[in-house]
């Protein structure tokens, strides 16, 4: 049991505390509630454009390493397409520092054009480097493509195009800021070797009074049902063909969410699977195959990905998978494979909680979607789920009709 306690400022900013005296360090770790699939799809990868921009100094603080560096911490921060996060590691006797420093980017982030100009080299060059000169770097472009149709998350967190970074401006930037930067729209955790009414008094000092800022109300489009298959051929100078297929699932709080990531495990979690030992080693058709689900907030996807092995076809090898997915659906789920993998997303649960770092991101995350104590209740949530409820749930999950599928030919 992670125990944590909670309050809020005045101007609506979320605070949790975890108390850990067993270690010297803390955690200041802040998640604001934007992600890629807040953004106007004619301006895409401004999500990931700011979280980059934030380390370029604020109106006080011009270089927000050197004074965290000089107090032995460090940072780093990510994006994906349902949040924005940023974390403090340091000592725990310099805590106030973190606060200092979040609190004066929060408040008043630079806006240097000379730091936007860097930052969207920064950016444009990891678009590059990551997504089109990396063999495979496109596939999450054209999956997310084909799978969805009017929902946000239709393109990567990286960006849709290059041109969206390129032609973003400065009043774009502030925008942006001003919308989703502001403490109604975050959650703040401060975990390891600190106090609860110390943290208090940290957070009124320095957040509560910035303005609290309007939380934005999201209107994003529904996903309608996919009612026929979908099928895409890439072809692109890469070593080996490459099979993606994608079928909807359940978004992060939904019913039957666990339900469909355990069948995820069953299928190709490690050699072990239905998939590796089927497909890779008896039938010898893959090299490599794995399956796995997005996790999204809201409704995101299942995956199954395989390398085809040497002289397979895609075609071949795609008929050999739905073989068997079709066995899957049609025999009774294995009690003791149900346990297996139980146990083993149990065991990578609680691995993940003995670090302080993981356990403040995961208050935050389960706050933002609206349960901070998530933390606690997902293995039982796991636990709970039945055989009858996983075999209530193959048939419809690879409905054909919700399913997409990417051929990534290697070019000859």
């Amino acid at each position: 049991m992670i125990k944590f306690s909670a309050f809020e400022l005045d101007n609506g900013l979320k605070v949790y505390v975890h108390e850990d005296h067993n270690i010297a360090s803390a955690v200041l770790n802040i998640m604001y509630d934007v992600g890629s699939r807040d953004e106007d799809p004619e301006k895409t990868g401004f999500a990931h454009l700011f979280e980059h921009l934030m380390f370029g100094g604020s109106v006080n603080i011009p270089s927000y390493d050197t004074p965290l560096q000089k107090v032995g911490g460090t940072n780093n921060a990510f994006t994906s397409p349902d949040i924005t996060n940023y974390y403090i590691t340091l000592p725990a006797q310099n805590l106030e520092t973190a606060f200092w420093l979040e609190a004066d980017r929060m408040l008043s982030l630079s806006f240097d054009p000379n730091v936007l100009e860097v930052q969207r080299k920064v950016v444009i060059e990891e678009y590059k480097q990551r997504y089109i000169n990396q063999p495979y770097g496109d596939v999450w472009h054209h999956l997310r493509e084909l799978a969805y149709k009017e929902h946000s998350y239709k393109w990567p967190t990286i960006g849709r195009e290059i041109k969206h970074i390129e032609d973003a401006t400065m009043e774009d930037v502030k925008a942006f800021f001003n919308k989703y930067y502001v403490p109604s729209n975050a959650v703040m955790v401060v975990a390891g070797n600190v106090k609860l009414e110390e943290v208090k008094q940290l957070a009124k000092k320095w957040f509560e009074p910035i303005p609290s800022g309007e939380k934005p109300i999201r209107n994003i489009p529904v996903e309608p049902i996919q009612e026929a298959p979908r099928r895409k051929i890439v072809e692109e100078k890469v070593p080996l063909d490459v099979l993606y297929k994608v079928w909807h699932m359940e978004g992060r709080s939904q019913e039957g969410y666990y339900t469909t990531d355990l069948i995820s495990d069953l299928l190709g979690r490690g050699k072990s699977s239905l998939l590796y030992e089927k497909l890779v080693k008896d039938k010898k058709v893959y090299s490599g195959v794995s399956a796995f689900i997005t996790g999204s907030f809201e409704p995101g996807l299942f995956c199954i990905t395989g390398k085809t092995a040497d002289g397979v076809s895609l075609e071949d090898a795609e008929g050999e998978l739905q073989s068997v997915i079709d066995g899957f659906i049609a025999s009774e789920v294995n009690p003791e494979n149900l346990e297996k993998v139980k146990n083993q997303a149990e065991f990578s649960m609680t691995y993940g909680k003995t670090e302080i770092l993981p356990r403040a991101m995961s208050i935050a995350y389960g706050a933002t979607l609206g349960n901070p104590n998530l933390i606690n209740e997902e293995e039982g949530k796991l636990r709970s789920v039945t055989i009858d409820q996983i075999e209530s749930k193959k048939s419809t999950l690879f409905n054909p009709n919700n399913c997409s599928t990417l051929f990534y030919k290697a070019k000859r």
